[in-house]
Protein backbone atom coordinates (compact mmCIF):
# COMPACT_ATOMS: atom_id res chain seq x y z
CA UNK A 1 0.00 0.00 0.00
CA UNK A 2 2.89 2.36 0.82
CA UNK A 3 4.46 1.71 -2.59
CA UNK A 4 1.12 2.32 -4.27
CA UNK A 5 0.65 5.68 -2.54
CA UNK A 6 4.23 6.68 -3.41
CA UNK A 7 3.71 5.89 -7.08
CA UNK A 8 0.49 7.86 -7.12
CA UNK A 9 2.15 10.94 -5.59
CA UNK A 10 5.01 10.76 -8.05
CA UNK A 11 2.55 10.55 -10.92
CA UNK A 12 0.65 13.53 -9.52
CA UNK A 13 3.77 15.62 -9.25
CA UNK A 14 4.78 14.75 -12.80
CA UNK A 15 1.45 15.77 -14.24
CA UNK A 16 1.32 19.03 -12.23
CA UNK A 17 4.31 20.66 -13.98
CA UNK A 18 3.38 21.02 -17.69
CA UNK A 19 5.81 23.86 -18.24
CA UNK A 20 8.79 21.69 -17.41
CA UNK A 21 7.39 18.90 -19.63
CA UNK A 22 7.08 21.37 -22.54
CA UNK A 23 10.61 22.61 -22.05
CA UNK A 24 11.97 19.08 -22.20
CA UNK A 25 9.92 18.24 -25.29
CA UNK A 26 11.56 17.80 -28.67
CA UNK A 27 11.65 20.89 -30.92
CA UNK A 28 10.06 18.80 -33.69
CA UNK A 29 7.07 18.02 -31.51
CA UNK A 30 6.88 21.62 -30.33
CA UNK A 31 6.78 22.88 -33.92
CA UNK A 32 4.07 20.40 -34.89
CA UNK A 33 1.92 21.54 -32.01
CA UNK A 34 2.14 25.12 -33.23
CA UNK A 35 0.93 24.14 -36.71
CA UNK A 36 -1.96 22.17 -35.20
CA UNK A 37 -3.01 25.20 -33.15
CA UNK A 38 -2.98 27.30 -36.31
CA UNK A 39 -5.18 24.83 -38.21
CA UNK A 40 -7.53 24.57 -35.22
CA UNK A 41 -8.04 28.37 -35.11
CA UNK A 42 -8.66 28.43 -38.88
CA UNK A 43 -11.25 25.64 -38.69
CA UNK A 44 -13.00 27.32 -35.77
CA UNK A 45 -13.21 30.61 -37.68
CA UNK A 46 -14.55 28.83 -40.78
CA UNK A 47 -17.26 27.01 -38.77
CA UNK A 48 -18.22 30.25 -37.06
CA UNK A 49 -18.57 32.02 -40.39
CA UNK A 50 -20.72 29.09 -41.77
CA UNK A 51 -23.16 29.13 -38.87
CA UNK A 52 -23.30 32.90 -38.84
CA UNK A 53 -24.21 32.70 -42.56
CA UNK A 54 -27.08 30.32 -41.75
CA UNK A 55 -28.29 32.53 -38.93
CA UNK A 56 -28.14 35.53 -41.20
CA UNK A 57 -30.34 33.76 -43.86
CA UNK A 58 -33.47 32.23 -42.25
CA UNK A 59 -34.70 30.77 -45.60
CA UNK A 60 -31.70 28.48 -45.81
CA UNK A 61 -32.16 27.37 -42.21
CA UNK A 62 -35.85 26.61 -42.81
CA UNK A 63 -35.05 24.63 -45.96
CA UNK A 64 -32.49 22.54 -44.09
CA UNK A 65 -34.99 21.81 -41.29
CA UNK A 66 -37.58 20.67 -43.86
CA UNK A 67 -35.17 18.25 -45.52
CA UNK A 68 -34.15 16.77 -42.16
CA UNK A 69 -37.82 16.35 -41.21
CA UNK A 70 -38.63 14.66 -44.51
CA UNK A 71 -35.68 12.32 -44.08
CA UNK A 72 -36.78 11.34 -40.56
CA UNK A 73 -40.38 10.78 -41.71
CA UNK A 74 -39.13 8.55 -44.54
CA UNK A 75 -36.97 6.52 -42.14
CA UNK A 76 -39.87 6.05 -39.70
CA UNK A 77 -42.21 5.10 -42.56
CA UNK A 78 -39.80 2.43 -43.84
CA UNK A 79 -39.32 1.00 -40.34
CA UNK A 80 -43.10 0.99 -39.84
CA UNK A 81 -43.71 -0.81 -43.12
CA UNK A 82 -41.10 -3.44 -42.31
CA UNK A 83 -42.65 -3.99 -38.87
CA UNK A 84 -46.18 -4.17 -40.30
CA UNK A 85 -45.06 -6.62 -42.99
CA UNK A 86 -43.35 -8.77 -40.34
CA UNK A 87 -46.45 -8.77 -38.12
CA UNK A 88 -48.69 -9.54 -41.11
CA UNK A 89 -46.50 -12.48 -42.11
CA UNK A 90 -46.48 -13.78 -38.56
CA UNK A 91 -50.25 -13.52 -38.28
CA UNK A 92 -50.80 -15.13 -41.66
CA UNK A 93 -48.10 -17.82 -41.40
CA UNK A 94 -49.57 -21.32 -41.57
CA UNK A 95 -49.69 -23.36 -38.39
CA UNK A 96 -46.62 -25.58 -38.62
CA UNK A 97 -44.79 -27.48 -35.90
CA UNK A 98 -40.99 -27.67 -36.02
CA UNK A 99 -38.98 -30.65 -34.86
CA UNK A 100 -35.92 -30.19 -32.65
CA UNK A 101 -34.43 -33.65 -32.26
CA UNK A 102 -37.29 -35.73 -30.93
CA UNK A 103 -39.15 -32.71 -29.50
CA UNK A 104 -41.91 -31.10 -31.54
CA UNK A 105 -42.39 -27.34 -31.01
CA UNK A 106 -45.79 -26.00 -32.10
CA UNK A 107 -47.10 -22.40 -32.37
CA UNK A 108 -48.80 -20.97 -29.29
CA UNK A 109 -52.56 -20.50 -29.63
CA UNK A 110 -55.00 -18.56 -27.47
CA UNK A 111 -57.55 -21.34 -27.34
CA UNK A 112 -58.80 -23.46 -24.49
CA UNK A 113 -57.54 -27.04 -25.00
CA UNK A 114 -60.14 -29.44 -26.38
CA UNK A 115 -60.42 -33.17 -25.76
CA UNK A 116 -61.79 -33.74 -29.26
CA UNK A 117 -60.28 -31.25 -31.69
CA UNK A 118 -56.90 -29.79 -32.59
CA UNK A 119 -56.42 -25.97 -32.41
CA UNK A 120 -58.53 -24.09 -34.97
CA UNK A 121 -55.50 -22.47 -36.64
CA UNK A 122 -53.99 -25.93 -37.19
CA UNK A 123 -57.12 -27.05 -39.04
CA UNK A 124 -57.35 -24.03 -41.37
CA UNK A 125 -53.72 -23.64 -42.48
CA UNK A 126 -53.34 -26.54 -44.91
CA UNK A 127 -55.45 -28.19 -47.59
CA UNK A 128 -55.09 -31.31 -49.74
CA UNK A 129 -53.53 -30.71 -53.16
CA UNK A 130 -52.81 -34.16 -54.61
CA UNK A 131 -56.19 -34.62 -56.25
CA UNK A 132 -56.56 -34.95 -59.99
CA UNK A 133 -57.09 -31.64 -61.77
CA UNK A 134 -60.31 -31.25 -63.73
CA UNK A 135 -59.90 -31.27 -67.51
CA UNK A 136 -56.45 -32.77 -67.05
CA UNK A 137 -54.29 -33.35 -70.07
CA UNK A 138 -52.68 -36.77 -70.26
CA UNK A 139 -48.97 -36.98 -70.95
CA UNK A 140 -49.18 -40.71 -71.59
CA UNK A 141 -47.89 -41.96 -74.95
CA UNK A 142 -50.20 -44.00 -77.21
CA UNK A 143 -50.97 -47.50 -75.99
CA UNK A 144 -48.79 -49.11 -78.67
CA UNK A 145 -45.79 -47.07 -77.44
CA UNK A 146 -45.77 -48.29 -73.83
CA UNK A 147 -42.43 -49.56 -72.56
CA UNK A 148 -44.07 -52.78 -71.41
CA UNK A 149 -46.28 -54.23 -68.67
CA UNK A 150 -45.52 -54.69 -64.97
CA UNK A 151 -47.28 -57.07 -62.62
CA UNK A 152 -47.04 -57.19 -58.81
CA UNK A 153 -48.29 -59.28 -55.93
CA UNK A 154 -49.52 -57.02 -53.11
CA UNK A 155 -48.54 -59.01 -50.04
CA UNK A 156 -49.53 -58.86 -46.37
CA UNK A 157 -52.69 -57.54 -44.76
CA UNK A 158 -55.06 -54.95 -46.19
CA UNK A 159 -52.96 -51.91 -45.31
CA UNK A 160 -49.64 -53.33 -46.47
CA UNK A 161 -51.39 -54.22 -49.72
CA UNK A 162 -52.69 -50.66 -50.02
CA UNK A 163 -49.17 -49.24 -49.77
CA UNK A 164 -47.92 -51.77 -52.35
CA UNK A 165 -50.64 -50.68 -54.80
CA UNK A 166 -49.67 -47.01 -54.39
CA UNK A 167 -46.02 -47.89 -55.00
CA UNK A 168 -46.90 -49.99 -58.06
CA UNK A 169 -48.66 -47.03 -59.70
CA UNK A 170 -45.65 -44.82 -58.92
CA UNK A 171 -43.17 -47.33 -60.37
CA UNK A 172 -45.27 -47.70 -63.54
CA UNK A 173 -45.18 -43.91 -63.93
CA UNK A 174 -41.41 -43.79 -63.41
CA UNK A 175 -40.82 -46.34 -66.18
CA UNK A 176 -43.69 -45.24 -68.46
CA UNK A 177 -45.06 -48.78 -68.24
CA UNK A 178 -48.59 -50.17 -68.19
CA UNK A 179 -49.73 -51.56 -64.84
CA UNK A 180 -51.69 -54.81 -64.74
CA UNK A 181 -54.24 -54.66 -61.91
CA UNK A 182 -52.33 -55.92 -58.82
CA UNK A 183 -53.14 -59.29 -57.29
CA UNK A 184 -53.76 -59.34 -53.52
CA UNK A 185 -51.58 -62.25 -52.48
CA UNK A 186 -52.78 -64.65 -49.78
CA UNK A 187 -51.02 -63.89 -46.52
CA UNK A 188 -49.79 -66.64 -44.18
CA UNK A 189 -51.35 -64.92 -41.16
CA UNK A 190 -54.57 -63.57 -42.70
CA UNK A 191 -55.29 -66.74 -44.78
CA UNK A 192 -57.42 -64.68 -47.13
CA UNK A 193 -58.14 -65.13 -50.85
CA UNK A 194 -59.53 -61.64 -51.45
CA UNK A 195 -59.23 -60.16 -54.93
CA UNK A 196 -58.72 -56.48 -55.74
CA UNK A 197 -62.32 -56.16 -56.95
CA UNK A 198 -63.63 -57.69 -53.69
CA UNK A 199 -62.43 -54.66 -51.73
CA UNK A 200 -61.80 -51.70 -54.04
CA UNK A 201 -63.83 -49.97 -56.75
CA UNK A 202 -61.85 -51.00 -59.86
CA UNK A 203 -63.66 -48.69 -62.31
CA UNK A 204 -63.00 -45.62 -60.15
CA UNK A 205 -59.37 -46.67 -59.63
CA UNK A 206 -58.62 -46.96 -63.36
CA UNK A 207 -60.62 -43.87 -64.36
CA UNK A 208 -59.20 -41.56 -61.70
CA UNK A 209 -55.62 -42.34 -62.72
CA UNK A 210 -56.18 -42.31 -66.49
CA UNK A 211 -54.13 -39.12 -66.95
CA UNK A 212 -51.20 -40.51 -64.93
CA UNK A 213 -50.76 -44.22 -65.62
CA UNK A 214 -52.34 -46.71 -68.00
CA UNK A 215 -53.91 -49.55 -66.00
CA UNK A 216 -55.44 -52.73 -67.45
CA UNK A 217 -57.63 -55.25 -65.66
CA UNK A 218 -55.87 -58.38 -66.84
CA UNK A 219 -52.79 -59.75 -68.59
CA UNK A 220 -52.96 -58.98 -72.36
CA UNK A 221 -54.51 -61.73 -74.49
CA UNK A 222 -51.45 -61.99 -76.74
CA UNK A 223 -49.47 -63.27 -73.73
CA UNK A 224 -50.67 -66.86 -73.80
CA UNK A 225 -48.71 -68.56 -71.01
CA UNK A 226 -50.05 -66.62 -68.01
CA UNK A 227 -48.77 -69.20 -65.52
CA UNK A 228 -45.24 -68.30 -66.59
CA UNK A 229 -45.72 -64.83 -65.13
CA UNK A 230 -46.29 -66.37 -61.69
CA UNK A 231 -43.61 -69.06 -61.75
CA UNK A 232 -40.83 -68.31 -64.25
CA UNK A 233 -37.64 -66.67 -63.02
CA UNK A 234 -37.12 -65.31 -66.52
CA UNK A 235 -40.25 -63.20 -66.06
CA UNK A 236 -39.42 -61.95 -62.55
CA UNK A 237 -37.33 -59.05 -61.29
CA UNK A 238 -36.14 -60.11 -57.81
CA UNK A 239 -33.14 -57.93 -57.05
CA UNK A 240 -34.97 -54.71 -56.13
CA UNK A 241 -33.58 -53.36 -52.82
CA UNK A 242 -35.79 -51.90 -50.13
CA UNK A 243 -36.57 -48.19 -50.53
CA UNK A 244 -34.94 -48.17 -53.97
CA UNK A 245 -34.56 -44.79 -55.71
CA UNK A 246 -36.39 -43.96 -58.91
CA UNK A 247 -33.13 -44.14 -60.85
CA UNK A 248 -32.71 -47.80 -59.89
CA UNK A 249 -35.86 -48.71 -61.79
CA UNK A 250 -34.78 -46.72 -64.84
CA UNK A 251 -31.29 -48.26 -64.92
CA UNK A 252 -32.01 -51.85 -63.87
CA UNK A 253 -35.68 -52.76 -64.31
CA UNK A 254 -36.75 -50.80 -67.38
CA UNK A 255 -34.27 -52.52 -69.79
CA UNK A 256 -35.65 -55.95 -68.81
CA UNK A 257 -39.24 -54.79 -69.28
CA UNK A 258 -38.42 -53.44 -72.73
CA UNK A 259 -36.82 -56.76 -73.61
CA UNK A 260 -39.47 -59.13 -72.22
CA UNK A 261 -42.52 -56.82 -72.59
CA UNK A 262 -44.13 -58.25 -69.42
CA UNK A 263 -42.34 -58.66 -66.09
CA UNK A 264 -43.43 -59.46 -62.53
CA UNK A 265 -41.81 -57.54 -59.65
CA UNK A 266 -41.48 -59.53 -56.45
CA UNK A 267 -41.12 -59.22 -53.61
CA UNK A 268 -42.64 -55.74 -53.68
CA UNK A 269 -42.92 -54.74 -50.02
CA UNK A 270 -41.34 -51.30 -49.43
CA UNK A 271 -39.49 -51.40 -52.75
CA UNK A 272 -39.67 -47.64 -53.43
CA UNK A 273 -38.00 -44.88 -51.40
CA UNK A 274 -39.36 -41.48 -50.36
CA UNK A 275 -36.67 -38.82 -50.45
CA UNK A 276 -34.93 -40.36 -53.47
CA UNK A 277 -37.84 -40.02 -55.91
CA UNK A 278 -39.17 -36.87 -57.65
CA UNK A 279 -41.77 -34.82 -55.70
CA UNK A 280 -44.41 -35.43 -58.37
CA UNK A 281 -44.04 -39.19 -57.80
CA UNK A 282 -44.74 -38.77 -54.07
CA UNK A 283 -47.71 -36.59 -54.95
CA UNK A 284 -48.95 -39.34 -57.26
CA UNK A 285 -48.75 -41.86 -54.41
CA UNK A 286 -50.97 -39.55 -52.34
CA UNK A 287 -53.37 -39.28 -55.27
CA UNK A 288 -53.65 -43.06 -55.37
CA UNK A 289 -53.97 -43.46 -51.59
CA UNK A 290 -56.44 -40.67 -50.81
CA UNK A 291 -58.42 -40.36 -54.05
CA UNK A 292 -58.12 -43.36 -56.38
CA UNK A 293 -58.39 -46.23 -53.89
CA UNK A 294 -62.02 -46.29 -52.77
CA UNK A 295 -63.64 -49.19 -50.96
CA UNK A 296 -66.70 -50.80 -52.51
CA UNK A 297 -70.00 -48.94 -51.90
CA UNK A 298 -71.35 -51.70 -49.62
CA UNK A 299 -68.27 -51.40 -47.35
CA UNK A 300 -68.62 -47.60 -47.25
CA UNK A 301 -72.33 -47.83 -46.44
CA UNK A 302 -71.84 -50.35 -43.63
CA UNK A 303 -69.08 -48.23 -42.11
CA UNK A 304 -71.37 -45.16 -42.20
CA UNK A 305 -74.03 -47.17 -40.37
CA UNK A 306 -71.54 -48.15 -37.65
CA UNK A 307 -70.35 -44.52 -37.34
CA UNK A 308 -73.95 -43.32 -37.00
CA UNK A 309 -74.59 -45.83 -34.22
CA UNK A 310 -71.40 -44.75 -32.42
CA UNK A 311 -72.49 -41.09 -32.56
CA UNK A 312 -75.94 -41.82 -31.10
CA UNK A 313 -75.24 -44.33 -28.35
CA UNK A 314 -76.28 -41.91 -25.58
CA UNK A 315 -79.64 -40.96 -27.11
CA UNK A 316 -78.24 -37.62 -28.28
CA UNK A 317 -75.44 -36.78 -30.65
CA UNK A 318 -72.10 -37.60 -29.03
CA UNK A 319 -68.45 -37.72 -30.16
CA UNK A 320 -66.62 -41.03 -30.08
CA UNK A 321 -63.09 -42.33 -29.80
CA UNK A 322 -61.58 -45.13 -31.88
CA UNK A 323 -58.92 -47.25 -30.20
CA UNK A 324 -56.60 -49.45 -32.25
CA UNK A 325 -55.63 -52.01 -29.60
CA UNK A 326 -52.73 -54.14 -30.78
CA UNK A 327 -52.47 -56.82 -28.13
CA UNK A 328 -53.09 -60.05 -30.01
CA UNK A 329 -51.08 -63.16 -29.11
CA UNK A 330 -48.97 -62.89 -32.27
CA UNK A 331 -48.12 -59.23 -31.58
CA UNK A 332 -47.26 -59.92 -27.93
CA UNK A 333 -45.07 -62.86 -28.92
CA UNK A 334 -43.30 -61.03 -31.76
CA UNK A 335 -42.56 -58.01 -29.55
CA UNK A 336 -40.42 -60.14 -27.15
CA UNK A 337 -41.49 -57.76 -24.37
CA UNK A 338 -42.37 -58.81 -20.84
CA UNK A 339 -45.93 -58.28 -19.61
CA UNK A 340 -47.82 -58.78 -16.38
CA UNK A 341 -48.99 -62.38 -15.97
CA UNK A 342 -48.73 -65.58 -13.95
CA UNK A 343 -45.64 -67.78 -14.01
CA UNK A 344 -47.55 -70.40 -16.00
CA UNK A 345 -48.70 -67.79 -18.54
CA UNK A 346 -45.15 -66.55 -19.04
CA UNK A 347 -43.89 -70.11 -19.52
CA UNK A 348 -46.50 -70.77 -22.22
CA UNK A 349 -45.55 -67.53 -24.00
CA UNK A 350 -41.90 -68.60 -23.87
CA UNK A 351 -42.74 -71.91 -25.56
CA UNK A 352 -44.80 -70.08 -28.19
CA UNK A 353 -41.92 -67.73 -29.00
CA UNK A 354 -39.44 -70.58 -29.17
CA UNK A 355 -41.64 -72.39 -31.68
CA UNK A 356 -42.49 -69.39 -33.89
CA UNK A 357 -39.19 -67.48 -33.80
CA UNK A 358 -36.45 -69.99 -32.90
CA UNK A 359 -33.58 -67.86 -34.27
CA UNK A 360 -34.53 -64.89 -32.13
CA UNK A 361 -35.36 -67.02 -29.11
CA UNK A 362 -32.06 -69.00 -29.08
CA UNK A 363 -31.80 -70.39 -25.54
CA UNK A 364 -33.89 -67.61 -23.98
CA UNK A 365 -31.16 -66.39 -21.60
CA UNK A 366 -30.89 -62.93 -23.22
CA UNK A 367 -34.63 -62.19 -23.40
CA UNK A 368 -35.04 -60.51 -20.01
CA UNK A 369 -32.47 -57.81 -20.80
CA UNK A 370 -33.92 -57.44 -24.30
CA UNK A 371 -37.41 -56.95 -22.87
CA UNK A 372 -36.23 -54.26 -20.44
CA UNK A 373 -34.37 -52.42 -23.20
CA UNK A 374 -37.33 -52.51 -25.59
CA UNK A 375 -39.73 -51.21 -22.94
CA UNK A 376 -37.33 -48.39 -22.05
CA UNK A 377 -37.14 -47.40 -25.73
CA UNK A 378 -40.93 -47.43 -26.11
CA UNK A 379 -41.02 -50.42 -28.48
CA UNK A 380 -43.53 -52.53 -26.54
CA UNK A 381 -47.31 -52.59 -27.18
CA UNK A 382 -49.37 -50.84 -24.51
CA UNK A 383 -51.50 -53.14 -22.38
CA UNK A 384 -55.26 -52.40 -22.17
CA UNK A 385 -54.89 -51.31 -18.54
CA UNK A 386 -52.06 -48.91 -19.41
CA UNK A 387 -54.16 -47.37 -22.18
CA UNK A 388 -57.04 -46.82 -19.73
CA UNK A 389 -54.81 -44.97 -17.23
CA UNK A 390 -53.31 -42.74 -19.96
CA UNK A 391 -56.74 -41.79 -21.35
CA UNK A 392 -58.08 -40.98 -17.89
CA UNK A 393 -55.02 -38.82 -17.18
CA UNK A 394 -55.68 -36.93 -20.43
CA UNK A 395 -59.11 -36.04 -19.07
CA UNK A 396 -61.46 -38.39 -20.93
CA UNK A 397 -64.39 -39.22 -18.62
CA UNK A 398 -65.86 -42.60 -17.79
CA UNK A 399 -68.77 -41.99 -20.20
CA UNK A 400 -66.51 -41.69 -23.26
CA UNK A 401 -67.83 -43.78 -26.16
CA UNK A 402 -64.98 -45.97 -27.46
CA UNK A 403 -64.89 -48.13 -30.59
CA UNK A 404 -62.22 -50.83 -30.35
CA UNK A 405 -60.52 -52.12 -33.49
CA UNK A 406 -58.65 -55.22 -32.44
CA UNK A 407 -58.12 -58.88 -33.01
CA UNK A 408 -58.41 -61.47 -30.25
CA UNK A 409 -56.84 -59.77 -27.22
CA UNK A 410 -54.15 -61.87 -25.54
CA UNK A 411 -55.38 -62.78 -22.06
CA UNK A 412 -59.06 -62.40 -22.98
CA UNK A 413 -61.54 -60.73 -20.62
CA UNK A 414 -59.11 -60.70 -17.69
CA UNK A 415 -56.66 -58.57 -19.69
CA UNK A 416 -59.47 -56.26 -20.89
CA UNK A 417 -61.05 -55.84 -17.42
CA UNK A 418 -59.11 -52.68 -16.32
CA UNK A 419 -59.98 -50.89 -19.58
CA UNK A 420 -63.65 -51.89 -19.41
CA UNK A 421 -63.94 -50.90 -15.74
CA UNK A 422 -62.62 -47.40 -16.42
CA UNK A 423 -64.48 -46.99 -19.74
CA UNK A 424 -67.58 -49.21 -19.72
CA UNK A 425 -69.01 -47.69 -22.95
CA UNK A 426 -66.58 -49.69 -25.05
CA UNK A 427 -67.73 -51.70 -28.09
CA UNK A 428 -66.47 -53.58 -31.14
CA UNK A 429 -68.15 -53.90 -34.55
CA UNK A 430 -69.47 -57.31 -33.48
CA UNK A 431 -71.35 -55.65 -30.59
CA UNK A 432 -72.43 -52.66 -32.66
CA UNK A 433 -73.88 -54.62 -35.60
CA UNK A 434 -76.04 -57.72 -35.82
CA UNK A 435 -74.66 -61.08 -36.96
CA UNK A 436 -76.75 -60.89 -40.13
CA UNK A 437 -75.35 -57.44 -40.99
CA UNK A 438 -71.77 -58.70 -40.76
CA UNK A 439 -72.28 -62.09 -42.42
CA UNK A 440 -71.85 -60.60 -45.88
CA UNK A 441 -68.38 -59.36 -44.94
CA UNK A 442 -67.09 -62.46 -43.17
CA UNK A 443 -66.11 -64.30 -46.35
CA UNK A 444 -63.21 -61.86 -46.72
CA UNK A 445 -61.10 -60.99 -43.67
CA UNK A 446 -59.93 -57.83 -45.43
CA UNK A 447 -63.57 -56.65 -45.71
CA UNK A 448 -63.85 -56.70 -41.91
CA UNK A 449 -60.50 -54.92 -41.65
CA UNK A 450 -61.82 -52.29 -44.09
CA UNK A 451 -64.82 -51.65 -41.79
CA UNK A 452 -62.50 -51.11 -38.82
CA UNK A 453 -60.34 -48.82 -40.95
CA UNK A 454 -63.24 -46.56 -41.98
CA UNK A 455 -64.85 -46.35 -38.52
CA UNK A 456 -61.46 -45.36 -37.04
CA UNK A 457 -60.82 -42.90 -39.87
CA UNK A 458 -64.12 -41.09 -39.24
CA UNK A 459 -63.81 -40.97 -35.43
CA UNK A 460 -63.46 -37.74 -33.44
CA UNK A 461 -60.34 -39.04 -31.69
CA UNK A 462 -58.14 -41.89 -32.86
CA UNK A 463 -55.71 -43.55 -30.43
CA UNK A 464 -53.01 -45.98 -31.48
CA UNK A 465 -51.26 -48.27 -29.01
CA UNK A 466 -48.48 -49.67 -31.20
CA UNK A 467 -46.98 -49.11 -34.64
CA UNK A 468 -48.08 -50.66 -37.90
CA UNK A 469 -49.51 -49.75 -41.27
CA UNK A 470 -53.12 -49.56 -40.01
CA UNK A 471 -52.43 -46.71 -37.56
CA UNK A 472 -49.92 -45.06 -39.89
CA UNK A 473 -52.39 -44.83 -42.80
CA UNK A 474 -55.23 -43.58 -40.60
CA UNK A 475 -53.12 -40.82 -39.02
CA UNK A 476 -51.88 -39.77 -42.46
CA UNK A 477 -55.39 -39.66 -43.93
CA UNK A 478 -56.72 -37.62 -40.99
CA UNK A 479 -53.86 -35.16 -41.47
CA UNK A 480 -54.49 -34.97 -45.21
CA UNK A 481 -58.15 -34.07 -44.70
CA UNK A 482 -57.26 -31.06 -42.54
CA UNK A 483 -55.75 -32.05 -39.15
CA UNK A 484 -59.18 -31.38 -37.61
CA UNK A 485 -59.60 -34.31 -35.25
CA UNK A 486 -56.99 -35.63 -32.88
CA UNK A 487 -54.85 -38.66 -33.68
CA UNK A 488 -53.10 -39.52 -30.43
CA UNK A 489 -49.77 -41.32 -30.56
CA UNK A 490 -48.72 -42.15 -26.98
CA UNK A 491 -45.10 -41.65 -25.96
CA UNK A 492 -44.55 -45.23 -24.83
CA UNK A 493 -40.96 -44.64 -23.74
CA UNK A 494 -41.89 -41.88 -21.29
CA UNK A 495 -44.98 -43.73 -20.14
CA UNK A 496 -42.90 -46.81 -19.28
CA UNK A 497 -40.75 -44.67 -16.97
CA UNK A 498 -43.84 -43.18 -15.32
CA UNK A 499 -45.51 -46.57 -14.87
CA UNK A 500 -42.30 -47.92 -13.34
CA UNK A 501 -41.89 -45.07 -10.83
CA UNK A 502 -43.41 -46.19 -7.49
CA UNK A 503 -43.06 -42.69 -5.98
CA UNK A 504 -44.92 -40.76 -8.70
CA UNK A 505 -48.27 -39.43 -7.49
CA UNK A 506 -51.39 -39.16 -9.63
CA UNK A 507 -51.20 -35.35 -9.98
CA UNK A 508 -47.60 -35.54 -11.25
CA UNK A 509 -48.50 -38.35 -13.62
CA UNK A 510 -51.46 -36.37 -15.04
CA UNK A 511 -49.23 -33.35 -15.60
CA UNK A 512 -46.61 -35.48 -17.38
CA UNK A 513 -49.21 -37.10 -19.64
CA UNK A 514 -50.86 -33.81 -20.62
CA UNK A 515 -47.63 -31.91 -21.27
CA UNK A 516 -46.07 -34.80 -23.20
CA UNK A 517 -49.04 -35.34 -25.49
CA UNK A 518 -49.94 -31.74 -26.29
CA UNK A 519 -48.10 -32.03 -29.60
CA UNK A 520 -48.70 -35.75 -30.27
CA UNK A 521 -52.18 -35.31 -31.75
CA UNK A 522 -51.57 -35.33 -35.52
CA UNK A 523 -50.70 -31.63 -35.87
CA UNK A 524 -49.20 -30.14 -39.06
CA UNK A 525 -45.48 -30.82 -39.40
CA UNK A 526 -43.09 -31.15 -42.29
CA UNK A 527 -42.48 -34.52 -43.91
CA UNK A 528 -38.85 -35.15 -43.02
CA UNK A 529 -36.31 -36.93 -45.25
CA UNK A 530 -36.33 -40.72 -44.89
CA UNK A 531 -39.76 -40.41 -43.26
CA UNK A 532 -42.52 -42.16 -45.17
CA UNK A 533 -45.42 -40.03 -46.33
CA UNK A 534 -48.14 -42.48 -45.28
CA UNK A 535 -48.23 -41.06 -41.75
CA UNK A 536 -47.37 -37.46 -42.65
CA UNK A 537 -48.19 -36.36 -46.22
CA UNK A 538 -47.91 -32.59 -45.63
CA UNK A 539 -44.76 -31.60 -47.55
CA UNK A 540 -45.36 -33.37 -50.88
CA UNK A 541 -49.16 -33.52 -50.88
CA UNK A 542 -50.62 -30.46 -49.10
CA UNK A 543 -50.67 -26.70 -49.79
CA UNK A 544 -51.31 -23.56 -47.76
CA UNK A 545 -55.03 -23.02 -47.38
Amino acid sequence: MAELRHSSSVGARASSSPMKRDEDASPLIHGTTHDDDHRHHFSRDRDRSFWSFLSDDPRVFSLLNSKISLFLVAVFAIVGLISAFSIFNRLNAPYLCKKDGIVLHCPHVNEAPSLWENPYSATTSWKPCAERRDNGISDLPPENETNGYIFIHAEGGLNQQRIAICNAVAVAKIMNATLILPVLKQDQIWKDQTKFEDIFDVDHFIDYLKYDVRIVRDIPEWFTDKSELFTSIRRTVKNIPKYAPAQFYIDNVLPRIKEKKIMALKPFVDRLGYDNVPPEINRLRCRVNYHALKFLPEIEEMSDLLVSRMRNRTGVSNPYMALHLRFEKGMVGLSFCDFVGTRDEKARMGEYRKKEWPRRYKNGSHLWQLALQKRKEGRCPLEPGEVAVILRAMGYPKETQIYVASGQVYGGQNRMAPLKNMFPSLVTKEELATKEELDGFRKHVTSLAALDFLVCLKSDVFVMTHGGNFAKLIIGARRYTGHLHKSIKPDKGLMSKSFGDPYMGWATFVEDVIVTHQTRTGLPEETFPNYDLWENPLTPCMCRA
